[in-house]
């Protein structure tokens, strides 16, 4: 995530729209992508995106600046997006032509196998984990945050931080397990 300058955080609390939107460009990316490794879907990762530009939008003036910002807006959208993923988790289901029609993800990954395989492999670990996991996981391996930095962001503890991490890897070695063992 781009930094902004404080002056334009500023404005964008008092109601500037130019303001607010240099703002959601510098960030719009990053929310996006923090979403969609929790909640798994690209769909639902636009909505959660949405909803956490709301969020900013009417809570941008309470902002302190006591920890960054980009470090704020982690919060914010890990919150949303685990909150949404509780809510809507193992309820949908995706109709077969959704899943494997033309302009479907599943097609779209036949143009570029190898990248999408491999976000495919992801998101099929990351499913398997509970939410609040995933969240430390895509929060710490994925964008790259010091346990500090989840524990601020999730405002939880950091020995919560390192609990959720040690079990949701060793969830994903038994998962890694189970997979050699099935080949052999």
């Amino acid at each position: 995530m781009e930094d902004i300058n404080k002056d334009i955080l500023l404005k964008a609390s008092q109601g500037d729209m130019p303001a607010f939107e240099l703002v959601y460009k510098a960030s719009s990316s990053f929310v996006y992508n923090v979403a969609l490794r929790v909640v798994n879907n690209r769909e639902d990762a636009l909505e959660v995106s949405q909803e956490v530009f709301m969020i900013i939008y009417h809570k941008l003036s309470s902002f302190r600046f006591e920890s960054s910002f980009k470090t704020w807006v982690y919060r914010i959208t890990a919150n949303c997006a685990i909150n949404f993923a509780k809510k809507y988790s193992r309820t949908k289901t995706v109709p077969f032509e959704e899943a494997y029609g033309e302009g479907s993800v599943l097609n779209e990954a036949h143009v570029k196998i190898d990248q999408d395989h491999k976000e495919e492999i992801v998101a099929q670990l990351l499913e398997q984990l509970n939410t609040d996991q995933r969240a430390c996981v895509v929060l710490r391996d994925m964008q790259g945050l010091s346990y500090e930095e989840i524990a601020q962001s999730l405002n939880i503890n950091i020995n919560t931080v390192r609990s959720r991490l040690k079990r949701a890897r060793e969830k994903l070695l038994s998962l890694k397990r189970q997979v050699n063992y099935e080949k052999v």
